[in-house]
């Protein structure tokens, strides 16, 4: 064993051999596309989709059998500056609601038929305060990543990504500052209802985090380690497994795409195996989407987290599937196809 070891270098080492789609499937799956009953591209993204889920899942067949939302839920130090209305206590109070089955996750999961588990990171210790030092040890944070690794372990052949944790639109905001640049008022949204003074606390927050680690920023680990969240961390790992294991990601709003962003800075084709379930009205999401290169599938004002958004359009890509195998080509319906 190498004494020389950091926790981080499996980490980058994965990010630096990530498997590709399936190229032969893809072709296959886009010849029967070619083939079905409709004009070319009249179902538009639900082709693309289709055919996206046919690369990764290294089939012209693609299936949506075994979907998981996995949220992860998390406490933050930061919460003390004052960034959020409401005390960590509501946290656990909504693991409690999703474990009754109350939660808005709880009715989209039962009506598009889609598997629900909640991660519970260490609710009772929450994560650093930011403003004061790091958020986690680099120990913490690899086996904080690690421990989303396991969201895989059923199975899932589609995993939507979602999240709970009071404070959370903070940690997501100064990483996309520490990441992008600009100013904290870019970043910064109202996150559980913020008054105007919240608002500029939460920035303030924002610009002391990232002026205190400025020294650390040129690496995106140290950056998720010192300004993120256990949540964060937990799903930047389920998101790298998902691509060793070749299972599409749907990503929901603006604190799933902090995680996505750090693989994206380490390796730009990090998230080739992720879709964007939503844009968020939450911050700057649609700005955030716009440098990941991820369109939305849905825009519908949303900015609950909860993997909400990325459960909503898992129903979309379970209507994409459906389209993809079980249309009758022209031949089997004895129609005409397009003449050449």
């Amino acid at each position: 064993m190498d004494a020389s070891a950091k926790p981080f270098d499996d980490i980058r080492n994965l990010l630096r051999a990530l498997p590709g789609p399936d190229e032969k499937a893809l072709a296959a799956a886009s010849a029967r596309e070619s083939e079905l009953t409709k004009p070319a591209g009249s179902l538009g993204r639900l082709e693309e989709i289709a055919e996206w889920l046919a690369a990764w899942q290294g089939t012209a067949r693609p299936h949506v059998d075994r979907p998981l939302v996995a949220v992860f839920a998390a406490n933050h130090g930061v919460v003390a500056q004052g960034v959020s209305p409401y005390p960590q206590s509501v946290t656990s109070a909504m693991v409690a609601n999703f474990a009754a089955g109350g939660a808005a996750i709880n009715q989209i999961c039962k009506t598009f038929d889609l598997g629900l588990k909640v991660y519970e990171l260490a609710l009772e210790a929450p994560t650093g305060d930011i403003t004061e030092g790091p958020a986690l040890s680099e120990r913490d944070c690899a086996a904080t990543m690690a421990f989303g690794m396991e969201a895989l372990a059923s199975g899932a052949d589609l995993l939507c990504l979602g999240e709970m944790g009071i404070g959370n639109t903070t940690i997501a905001a100064a990483i996309y500052h520490a990441l992008w640049g600009g100013k904290p008022e870019d970043w910064v949204g109202r996150g559980t209802g913020l008054d105007d003074e919240g608002l500029k606390r939460k920035a303030r927050a924002v610009a002391a985090a990232v002026a205190l680690h400025r020294d650390y920023l040129n690496d995106p680990l140290e950056i998720l380690r010192r300004l993120g969240g256990r949540e964060v961390a937990a799903m930047a790992g389920a998101i790298i497994a998902a691509r060793v294991q070749k299972t599409p990601v749907l990503l929901d709003g603006y604190v799933v795409c902090a995680a996505a962003a750090i693989l994206h800075a380490l390796n730009p084709a990090a998230l080739d195996h992720c879709l964007a379930g939503h844009v968020s009205a939450e911050g700057a999401h649609r700005e955030v989407l716009r440098r990941l290169g991820k369109p939305p599938l849905l825009d519908l004002g949303m900015r609950l987290g909860e993997g909400s958004g990325a459960a909503l359009a898992a129903g979309i890509v379970k209507a994409a599937v459906a389209c993809h195998n079980g249309m009758a080509t022209f031949a089997e319906a004895g129609v005409a196809g397009k003449e050449g």
